[in-house]
């Protein structure tokens, strides 16, 4: 059977991401990271989302443990930064610098080990934050890369990186996965989320995340601590 890696946050778009290659026929060897970010429930989440789906039981769901906190230089690895609440232009605080390059790199070398054809990441370049490795570019240059630093793209084998939802809005993206039978109840997406998953709901990526259900007509199944206005959930 063909293999992939696939990159799993516990995030909703991971988790689309991995169905879509479980979908298309592919052996997924799922991979998350423990890397220091703010909250740990979205790795509890991953590991819900890789239990839940038929064909990634039998395979190995790695959690690659990488210390970001150390350089810090962003909201989610230095617990002195906020987490922004507020929309606004730019690339925001909640940038991790050169964290899907160093994701990637993680993901390439196991696919190589393991001769996989593909690697999935669930990166978007529609309803976003704006980071830009989650861009076309990013993903066309990492591909270059693929074939100039491997041993298998140097002998003429292919590793594919695959993005499927790069061109959906969040919408689209909810609908895919509502198709394929994800529970996104099983997932956290929010940047600050409690210990129990609670979701802030003010952050960038849960603004995102509320919007594709409400745009997609979809009921949210997210657990949210905070209401968009701040106040609290009884």
């Amino acid at each position: 059977m063909k293999k992939a890696i696939v990159l799993v946050s516990g995030g909703l778009d991971s988790a689309t991401c991995l169905a879509i290659a479980l979908d298309e026929g592919f052996e997924c060897l799922a991979l998350s990271f423990d890397y220091g970010q703010r909250s740990n429930s979205e790795l509890e989440a991953a590991s819900r989302v890789v239990r839940s789906m038929q064909g990634v039981n039998r395979v190995v769901h790695k959690v690659m443990k990488i210390d970001m906190s150390s350089i810090g230089g962003s909201a989610l690895t230095d617990q002195s930064i906020p987490v922004p609440t507020k929309e606004k232009s730019g690339i925001p605080h909640t940038y991790v610098p050169a964290r899907n390059t160093i994701f990637l790199s993680y993901a390439l070398a196991w696919a190589e080990v393991e001769r996989a054809e593909a690697i999935f990441i669930g990166v978007n370049a529609l309803d976003y934050s704006g980071y830009p490795d989650c861009r076309p570019e990013f993903i066309e240059a990492f591909q270059s890369l693929i074939g100039l630093a491997t041993k298998v793209g140097v002998e003429g084998c292919k590793i594919k990186l695959r993005t499927p939802l790069i061109n959906l809005t969040k919408a689209e993206i909810v609908l895919s996965g509502i198709s394929l039978g994800v529970d996104y109840g099983l997932t956290v997406s929010c940047y600050q989320a409690s210990e129990a998953g609670l979701a802030c709901g003010m952050c960038d990526s849960c603004r995102l995340r509320k919007k594709g259900f409400a745009d997609s007509c979809q009921s949210d199944p997210t657990r949210y601590f905070y209401e968009l206005d701040g106040m609290p959930l009884d």
